[in-house]
């Protein structure tokens, strides 16, 4: 009996499976416990936790002791943080016992019955049980600071045990039930609410019920950037820091855990929510109820109706939802009393005002109206208004931007052109009047002409917000098909993006090779890959000449900025640059495609051919400053490097390596040299020192940066170095060291000097050889010639951590397949891509941040692949233009382009930003002249004058955080397991674009049978084949 106590306290599977089983059979030691009622699912089988009030002694740090290094004083100070920080969540945990679940079980009359309290407070004494727990040995820890100095190993211990994830999913996934509760107890018992506030009062800090209940939904993301920060002042060497690089990862692995439960919960809560207001005997109704729809966007945005002259008729709130094969539009209804809101959120009821499929949505930006529909036979109709006019329509294709802000700006052209004829007049006037002279008239025309372009900044701001969709309506009379477009402003431009980015991308999940595109091998064979995997976009040819059968070598993406693209362009097209593709014959000559990514499909814009075959590129960008070597070198190293474009390296088969300018510079060959031996180049990885390649006799060769037009020396000879007796199969680069494989060694060479540190064993076999390798957090994942296993090894210490085999995760797609052999590898946004002998491609999940790379999910399998091995898998990533994303104070700060000023205008200060200026036109109808007369200074309208307004108060135009706002938490998992607010997250700098590109033979659709009546693939299963996968922008 005491070993079983024991064994399910530590959180043992086998613990908990033998408390399990002894649970059913009601063994009179345990107690089961009825938490929520009758229903089965809600037995847990977990043990009834008694918190004790006996307090703990309190975690507290000892006197500083003399001599410590800066360092470890930020680490007592990082430690003092976290003894506070996990006090006051006991605190705030006990609070929800103590002061409300408590009370209201004792409560007579009862203001909420003993079920509805059980189930509203579910689990919140096992996480108080956790904690205390974790407080009690973080006290022994802290006692023992300045002897030991380690943190990490508790984080882990504390944290990796299966109870506690099981104890925080229960309760994360039971939390929109308890705050539908309390919604519904506050709106029909009042004394109930009557409770809540007199207890939210009588609180210190008046914190809310609902305050007090978010607190564990937010503690992970909370240690973690306590963990990040402790362990940016650890150095390497130091016994904690491996601990918590471990520590780090178990607990970004929680979060993301309860993270996607806490999303897949909001989103049944959503679906749930909207299938109340459809009528049972609806078909919206049997599809929401079908189970087969999963909900990829929902946001509330504002729908605008105007009128022929740009004039708003209306607006009002919807909420949209994006479903993965349709749209639909709701009415949001509140109802109830608004003083609630500040004690629990309110969640609305909808009325579903329209929905439509998918494939018939159109996003249309302004002045593409002509090209995406035919104008012939679809007359387009605007939402809301009372007729289709032709007229009205023909002027609407006019506007540049949103018709209120257009009409505005055509005012004053207008306005502009009678001051130019005041001032005329003025120029004609004999006598000299104090207020009335030709300065005057200067300053009311710059005046004007500054209004119009904070007007024309005004309405590109606006479209940025602006989500324009033509949908399908019902015929006319004659039978003509009417479409009608809506028009709903975004709540700033990320979320623009975001709604065009995710109906771009959910229409290309609807095609038939990403029906389904990614399967997950999990116990019940029912999971369905979510809707933030990898969709395949297209599969090309990757060369034009298909007579010769060439092999695929290797693939770099070379990335370009377009600022010319559209807003929705950004939003839908590949990362903006261009691939360059290179292979050919064993024996003969080899092959460079170009392709470009600028337009909607990948195009071929340059190939030519060279003497040997492509075996390794490399993409190597323009120099950052600072990163040459010494100090009193960088300043020249950075005058000359101004002048260095990137460049992309070929390594061939003959040993040639060479230099080639980007496309935008013609693809000019700037440099070409041999390496030592004639050897053949099997691998190319750049350093901010050197130019490394590594050949097929053991060699590694370095060519040192130089500050001419061609970044590296290729003419001197280079400095060798011999790895091994075998080949150099692969090369990395690392902040301060280099990796180079030789057969089953790996050799660490120090990046600046290249001496060799140290080297070590990756595999036992020696006939194996290290092919791939690729690094993530404080790990590098190895892949090998043979075997189906990938190995990762720790940066620092070079410890083996963990080793997966990829046939398991295989098996049910190849059947009779055996032996499987890994071929490529590379890592992306969390994700480990893993190629193999049979083209099939493994995606694995890795924690993102510094920690360990551990895979710790299952991982999904594309049913999408090649005929052969996967010769190679490559990321192209480019970043939008951040401009898109600047808040308007942003822009007021930024210095203004000289290409948006008019002649002779650059020294005038940068305008105000738009929402000032645009705020007051709105409000006030009238502008009178800036000469303030007394006369004049009690009227309307924004004073003229050349030189800026005053700036208003900055704070009525931020939405201030309040208690209850916490709840937009819930809405938005991205800011929610961050634990950021959504304020901050809407000046993000950029994002980035980014497609996954996997080249080998032919491509193959492992979902299809054999002879089915598939697509036909775009090239044969012989010709080499490139398959791009679009990632959803990371927003």
């Amino acid at each position: 009996m005491t070993q079983l106590m024991k064994a399910a306290k530590s959180g043992t599977k086998d613990g908990l499976e033998k408390t399990r089983i002894a649970v059913m059979r009601k063994v009179s030691f345990l107690h089961r416990k009825d938490v929520l009622g009758d229903s089965e699912e809600e037995d847990m089988g977990l043990l009834e936790v008694s918190v004790t009030d006996i307090k703990p002694p309190a975690p507290e740090l000892g006197p500083m002791p003399d001599g410590l290094s800066p360092q470890q004083v930020v680490r007592r100070h990082i430690l003092g943080s976290i003894v506070q920080s996990e006090g006051s969540y006991v605190e705030s945990l006990k609070r929800v016992l103590q002061d409300y679940r408590n009370p209201l079980m004792e409560m007579e009359p009862k203001a909420l019955s003993a079920r509805k309290c059980q189930a509203v407070f579910f689990r919140v004494k096992e996480i108080l049980h956790c904690h205390s727990m974790f407080q009690i040995a973080l006290s022994s820890r802290v006692a023992e600071w300045d002897s030991t100095e380690k943190i990490g190993d508790l984080f882990v211990a504390s944290f990796s045990k299966s109870m506690v994830l099981d104890v925080y999913s229960d309760y994360v996934n039971n939390f929109t039930n308890a705050m539908s509760i309390i919604k519904k107890a506050c709106l029909t018992k009042p004394a109930f609410l009557e409770f809540l506030k007199r207890r939210q009062v009588c609180s210190p800090d008046r914190v809310t019920l609902y305050g007090l209940m978010v607190k564990p939904i937010q503690r992970f993301p909370q240690f973690i950037l306590l963990l990040q920060d402790m362990l940016k002042n650890t150095p390497r060497g130091h016994p904690d820091r491996l601990s918590l690089q471990l520590a780090l990862t178990e607990l970004e692995t929680l979060a993301e855990k309860l993270n996607e439960q806490k999303r897949l919960a909001d989103q049944v809560a959503e679906i749930q929510q909207l299938t109340k207001s459809v009528s049972d005997r609806s078909s919206l109704n049997k599809l929401l109820t079908s189970g087969q729809r999963q909900l990829l966007l929902c946001e509330t945005l504002t729908e605008t109706v105007y009128g022929d002259r740009g004039q708003l008729i209306k607006s009002k709130e919807r909420r949209v939802f994006l479903l993965n094969d349709m749209l639909v539009c709701a009415n949001i209804n509140f109802k109830g009393q608004l003083e609630i809101s500040s004690l629990v959120p309110l969640g609305p009821k909808y009325v579903v005002k329209w929905n439509t499929a998918l494939p018939q949505v159109q996003v249309v930006e302004v002045g593409q109206e002509g090209g995406s529909c035919d104008k012939d036979n679809v007359l387009i109709q605007h939402a809301g208004a009372k007729k289709a006019s032709a007229a009205g329509q023909a002027q609407n294709k006019v506007y540049l931007g949103p018709p209120r802000l257009f009409q505005e700006l055509q005012d004053l052209q207008k306005d502009l052109a009678v001051v130019e004829q005041i001032t005329l007049l003025i120029s004609t006037l004999h006598g000299t009047y104090q207020n009335l002279n030709m300065t005057v008239a200067q300053d009311w025309c710059l005046a004007l002409q500054r209004l119009m372009r904070v007007k024309e900044e005004e309405i590109h701001s606006a479209n940025k917000c602006r989500l324009r969709l033509l949908l399908p309506g019902k015929p006319d009379k004659s039978g003509r098909p009417i479409s009608f477009m809506v028009v709903f402003i975004t709540p700033n431009p990320l979320s623009k993006i975001s709604w065009v980015n995710r109906l771009h991308l959910a229409k290309i999940g609807l095609r038939e090779e990403n029906q389904p595109g990614w399967l997950c091998p999990d116990e019940d064979k029912k999971s369905k890959a979510p809707f933030w995997c990898p969709i395949l976009a297209c599969c090309i040819p990757a060369f034009s000449s298909r007579g010769l059968s060439l092999q695929l070598g290797a693939l770099v993406h070379s990335p370009v900025s377009c600022p010319l693209l559209g807003f929705s362009a950004v939003s839908t097209s590949l990362p903006q640059g261009y691939l360059w593709v290179g292979g050919g014959q064993e024996g003969a000559g080899g092959q460079v495609e170009i392709f470009s990514l600028n337009r909607p499909s990948p195009r071929t814009v340059k190939s030519f051919p060279l003497a040997a075959p492509v075996l390794c590129m490399e993409y190597i960008p323009e120099p950052e400053e600072g990163e040459s070597g010494d100090q009193e070198e960088s300043r020249t190293a950075a005058d000359a490097s101004a002048g260095v474009h990137p460049t992309i390296c070929l390594g061939l088969q003959d040993g040639s390596i060479l230099v080639y300018s980007s496309v935008d510079t013609g693809t000019q060959c700037l440099a070409t040299c041999r390496s030592p031996g004639l050897q053949p180049v099997l691998c190319l990885r750049h350093s901010p020192f050197h130019l490394l390649a590594g050949l097929q006799d053991g060699t590694l060769a370095a060519y040192p940066r130089t500050s001419g037009g061609v970044p590296w020396d290729l003419e001197s000879p280079p400095v060798c170095l011999t790895v091994g007796p075998g080949p150099v199969r692969t090369l990395l680069s690392l902040e301060d060291a280099v990796w180079a494989s030789c057969g089953p060694r790996v050799t660490v060479l120090d990046a600046t000097s290249l001496q060799t540190q140290q080297s070590f064993e990756a595999h036992q076999d020696e006939a194996v050889s290290v092919m791939h390798m690729v690094k993530a957090g404080s790990g590098v994942w190895m892949a090998f010639s043979s075997g189906s296993s990938i190995r990762l090894f720790h940066t620092e210490t070079l410890e083996h951590l963990q080793e997966i085999n990829i046939a398991t995760r295989t098996t049910f797609l190849l059947p009779g397949q055996k032996h499987l052999c890994v071929t490529s590898l590379l890592i992306c946004q969390g994700l480990l891509w893993v190629g193999t002998d049979q083209g099939v491609i493994v995606l694995l999940p890795v924690p993102r941040l510094e920690g360990i790379p551990k895979i710790t999910g299952k991982g999904m399998v594309s049913l999408n692949g090649h005929c052969g091995p996967v010769a190679f898998l490559a990321v192209a990533t480019s970043i939008l233009a951040p401009d898109i994303l600047r808040s308007d104070q942003e822009e007021a700060e930024g210095p203004r382009a000289e290409e948006d000023k008019p002649d002779g205008q650059a020294h005038e200060p940068a305008p105000v930003p738009a929402s000032h200026v645009g705020r007051e036109l709105t409000r006030k109808k009238g502008i009178l002249l800036q000469y303030r007369l007394r006369s004049t200074a009690h009227l309307p309208g924004p004073l003229l004058s050349v030189r800026e307004p005053e700036p208003t108060d900055g704070s009525a135009l931020e939405h201030s955080e309040e208690d209850g706002s916490i709840y937009e938490m819930a809405d938005d998992p991205d800011v929610w397991v961050r634990s950021r607010p959504c304020a901050r997250d809407a000046h993000r700098k950029e994002i980035c674009s980014v497609a996954i590109i996997s080249g080998g033979q032919g491509y193959r659709n492992f979902g299809s049978a054999p002879g089915g009546s598939g697509k036909p693939a775009p090239c044969g299963e012989t010709d080499s084949a490139l398959l791009i996968w679009q990632v959803p922008l990371m927003l």
